[in-house]
Parts: C-alpha cells; structure tokens; sequence
C-alpha cells in the first residue's frame, strides 16, 4: 500500500493529505495558516507547509508528493536563490494599470486582445504574472534590478523540498505555467518575446514537465533543517510537477472530457476540461491548461457564495432556513430577480457595478421569494460563465459542482433547473490537495493516466431545465447602478 503526499498551498493557508495511491483512501492530514495580504514572504507559505506536515504526521512513509498552489503570483529570485521582495499574489491589483498597458502596446482595443488570447490562450488581467513583472520594473527597479528567475507559489515550494541548489533545478507544470501571459498552451513553448516585453529583459524560468514527469525526489532533511521533528522529514520520495489550483481541483474530483467543474466560494468559477486548447478575444474565458495533458477554459466571478450569506443576512435567517424558504417558492421566484454584483463583478467586467432586485410586487414581497431569487440569481451568472466556455466549443454532459456553496439543498436542487443539464455533488473534501495527490500517485505508480479513485458520497441531481428563470435574469442583469 504506498502512499502519497498532496499540498494545496493556497491563499488562506497550508493543507496536506496523505493517501493511498491506489485507492484514494485517506489516511492522514494537516494543516495550517497563511497570513492575510496581498503579498506574502514565501518564507511565511514554507512554515506553514512544515507545520501541516507535521501535522498529517510528516511524509517519511510516502513514495511521492505534489504541490498544488494558488495561480499567477510572482516570485522572484536573485542570482543566488534568495526571494527579492515578497510574493504578489493572483489577488493583488496594483497590476491592472500594467495589464491595460500590455495589452494597448499590442494595439489596444480588441487588437490587443485578440493578439494576447492567440498568443498565450488569455487576455492579460492583474492576476497574471507578467502584468505584475511589468509592475516590478517599472514601481521597484533596484528590486527589478536582482531579480535573476521567476516562479509561480507552487513551483518555488517544490524547489524547496528538492533541496533548492541552484535555479536551473526549478520546475513547473503547463497548468501554472499556462497562467503567467508568457507560456502558450497550443504551442506549449515559453514566449520569451512577451516576457521580455513584460520585465524589459529575459529571466529564469522554471523548465516545464509533463503531467506525470518527476520533478526531482525529497532532498533528505529538507524539512527537518528548519525545525520540523524528526519523524516528518524523510527523503527520496519523488516529486511530482505540482500545477495551479484549477487544474489540481479538476484532478481532485475526477473532472475529464465532457464535465464543467462549478465552484461556489467565496468567488466562483467555471472551468472545463478541453480537448483543445481556447483564445477567447474578449477576456471573458482565460485559455488554461490542465493537469493531464489537456486545456482548462475558465471562467471567473466575484459573486458566489457571499450572495447567499448576504440574502440570509437581510433575512435573519440561517442558511440552511435560506434554503428551505428558497426551495418552497416557485421555479423564476414569480418574476423577482436579483442581480448578484455585490462586490461589482469580473464576469462581466463590470467592477463598479452593485447589486439590484427586479420585479418587487405586493405578491413577491416575501422572504421565500427573495430567498430564491438570491439562490437563481447567484446561480444564473455563473450559468453566464458555462455559456462562455461552450462558446469556446466545449461540449457539456453534466456540472460538478463544489465549494462551500454546494452545501446548500437549495442550491444543489435549482442548479441544473438553471445550469440546464445534470449536477453531481462530491463529498466536501480538499479538493486541490487530493488533485496533488492524484497526480503524485501518477508519478509513483506510472501508467498513462492518473488512478482512477472514486470519492464515497456523490450525489446527483437532475431536474427539467427552466429557461424563463435565465431569460428573466438576462433581462435584467444589465439594468444596475455604478458606484
């Protein structure tokens, strides 16, 4: 029985699962906190990953770990493997003006972005890697000046526990890679000429494996030379190519040709396994890779699952009360609609946007009415987001859906009412650190794909579609109020 180590070094915090790698049975786990902010020490995420290993009860027993890491951020290395300035994040938008500024110099309007999504699948954003080395050299040029390689979060933790000897050692996968602006998922092929127009030079950059290539193997004493017990550290265990937490997500519920993975956080986003790859030239879908060779198209929302707390809250209600009162109003809640851009949105790049309430009558002034309004409104723009992505040909057979917002009955039952095909609901779990898992027990069993495991407890849901609640919906979701 050999077991496997997988980590979701994410934004919030450090989580490690070690399991089976035949069947996916889970044995152990750990984890722990990540400060808040938009930049961070790595110094800070390498603790953490000690602390949560420690707490799964270390990885001395396992034949391979992966890291799966949170997408776009920038960390940049001097020439000696010293971190320059902390990590910006995916989440840090001082970046935008350098976004804006890439794509006019490459004619602006849609001509810039057409050539951006042709170019590298996406259109650039602020989360993007190369929108924050264009920040770097033009806000911090002595830092810019050090700076020797850059990396993404999860490639720089992978170098660490390989023993980080020197940057050529540096690894990365195609799904992180895909989300820098300076790697193209069609060709596959670094774009050095959009880095070069990024930073104003050429930089380090991790080698790029395939799904299953090792990155190295566990440098004996990586962890346990900065603190860790004893019985945590271990050695010679082979490392896997780690990838974004998208694509680790994806491998972690089994997602593969044909399935649209929904995830309802505290954002949301759609994204599908392709067999190709996408160029999407308004922005709206970014053109990803996945974790086993084929491409991600994704979409992105700021509305998710805060639109139910914010409804439960105006409601007094829990949220399991929201549900029920949701679900004992009719299908299209008799015409009411809520708009749900509470924090402005991102799909549609509407960032001023708020919130709105359509079709307020005598009869619809109820608490079940806006319960469900709330719940199909939420629902109705990611459904926008699963319109995008089959525009970029992806043909759908079911949604799983996942996420703290899956956990609502009502959400889970109106979901294919609006998504218009059938919804499946794995058990909560740690979905990116059980993807890393996936792909470490890949690299240690070999094989041309990753074992099959199939999570106990998934549960279906099929209902008729009902279009009038999205035809309702789009006509009102335009007729809202800037800040």
């Amino acid at each position: 029985m050999p077991l496997v180590a997988g980590v979701d070094s994410s934004t919030q915090s450090s989580k490690v699962v070690i399991r089976d790698a035949e069947t996916g049975a889970l044995v152990r786990e750990g984890r722990a906190p990540h400060p808040d902010g938009t930049e961070v020490d790595p110094a800070a995420w390498w603790t953490a990953l000690r602390s949560a290993v420690d707490a799964a009860g270390g990885l001395a027993d396992v034949a391979a770990v992966s890291v799966g890491g949170q997408q776009h951020g920038m960390v940049a290395l001097d020439q000696d493997g010293a971190v320059v300035r902390p990590a910006l994040l995916w989440n840090d938008t001082r970046s935008a003006g350098a976004a804006a500024d890439l794509i006019e110099e490459a004619g602006g309007g849609e001509a810039g972005r057409r050539f951006w999504a042709e170019a590298v699948g996406s259109v650039p954003v602020a989360s993007f890697t190369a929108t924050k080395l264009r920040w770097l050299a033009r806000h911090e040029p002595e830092n810019a000046d050090r700076v020797a390689a850059v990396c993404l979060p999860h490639d720089w933790l992978t170098w660490r526990l390989a023993g980080a000897v020197d940057l050529a050692g540096l690894r990365t996968d195609r799904g992180d890679a895909s989300g820098t602006g300076y790697w193209s998922p069609t060709t596959g092929e670094y774009r050095f000429d959009l880095l070069e127009q990024a930073f104003g030079r050429r930089l380090q950059v991790p080698t790029v494996l395939g799904p299953a290539d090792p990155a190295g193997e566990l440098h004996v004493g990586a962890l346990a030379a900065d603190g860790v017990p004893g019985g945590s550290t271990g050695g010679g265990a082979l490392l896997g190519p780690g990838t974004g937490d998208n694509a680790a997500a994806a491998l972690g519920v089994g997602a593969g040709p044909g399935d649209v993975v929904i995830s309802i956080g505290t954002s949301g986003t759609v994204f599908s396994v392709a067999e190709g790859p996408s160029a999407d030239p308004t922005g709206t879908v970014a053109g990803f890779a996945d974790a086993t060779g084929r491409f991600l198209p994704l979409v992105a929302t700021l509305n998710a699952a805060r639109v139910l707390n914010a409804a439960a809250s105006m409601l007094g209600v829990s949220l399991d009360e929201l549900a029920e009162l949701a679900l004992s109003a009719p299908a299209g809640a008799e015409g009411l609609v809520m708009v749900p851009y509470l924090e402005g949105e991102r799909t549609p790049n509407r960032p001023s946007a708020t919130g709105a309430v359509h079709g307020l009558t005598l009869r619809t002034s109820t608490p079940a009415h806006l319960a469900r309004a709330a719940v199909e409104g939420m629902l109705c723009a990611l459904a926008d987001g699963l319109d995008a992505v089959i525009a970029q040909g992806v043909a759908v057979r079911r949604v799983i859906l996942v996420g703290g917002g899956a956990r609502s009955a009502a959400v889970r039952r109106i979901a294919p009412q609006v998504f218009g095909c059938p919804v499946v609901v794995p058990p909560p779990g740690e979905y990116v650190a059980d993807g890393a898992a996936r792909q470490a027990a890949w690299v240690a069993l070999g094989g041309a794909a990753a074992p099959q495991w199939s999570p106990a407890g998934t549960e279906k849901y099929d209902a008729e579609p009902v279009p009038a609640v999205r035809a309702r919906y789009a006509e009102a979701r335009d007729h809202v109020i800037d800040r």
